[in-house]
């Protein structure tokens, strides 16, 4: 199914050298996770979207559910980042991340390379989508191997909408 994709070479070539398994899906172009969720076949909690955030020290990743915001505040305080941390502007990240098309940076820190942080929402499903670094390309591989091979800071940093008892954690299915 690779097209012979530099971008997508690349990731797969990463995952395959640390035994990570994963299913590759090919889909017509999209732009934004929660469509890359819907062209997969799956609700947008259960695909990641990963956000490339600046500092001062350099560049990380923000990997959260396509169905949620980053909460900036919160990461800041999860990462020890100072007041300047930001989102990435498209400009910065083609220019930093060249070997990956604009937008649809795989969640994979290492590879970057980039330290990051994973929502621990992302935790609770048997399975996740995520960029395979195009825009016609996703993965679907096992959560527990995105933290195995990246070794992330996994901390809350989503913002929390709706009644108290509501926000947390209620889109995550019952264990």
């Amino acid at each position: 199914m690779n097209d012979g994709s530099p971008h997508l070479d690349a990731v797969l070539a990463w995952l395959d050298a640390r035994r990570v398994a994963y299913e590759l899906v090919e889909h017509p172009a999209t732009f934004a996770a929660a469509e890359e969720a819907k062209a997969t076949g799956v609700e947008p909690r259960e695909a990641a979207k990963t956000l490339a955030l600046h500092d001062r020290g350099g560049y990380r990743l923000a990997v959260i559910p396509a169905s949620r915001q980053l909460d900036l505040h919160r990461t800041r305080e999860a990462l020890g980042a100072t007041g300047h941390l930001r989102l990435a502007s498209e400009e910065e990240m083609r220019r930093e991340f060249p070997a990956f098309e604009v937008g649809a940076l795989p969640p994979f820190g290492p590879l970057l390379p980039a330290p990051e942080v994973v929502d621990i929402r992302l935790l609770y499903l048997p399975k996740l989508v995520c960029s395979a670094g195009d825009h016609r390309h996703s993965l679907s591989v096992d959560p527990r191997d995105l933290v195995r091979v990246t070794e992330p800071l996994v901390a809350d940093i989503c913002e929390h909408t709706g009644p108290a008892h509501e926000r947390d954690f209620a889109d995550l299915p019952r264990v």
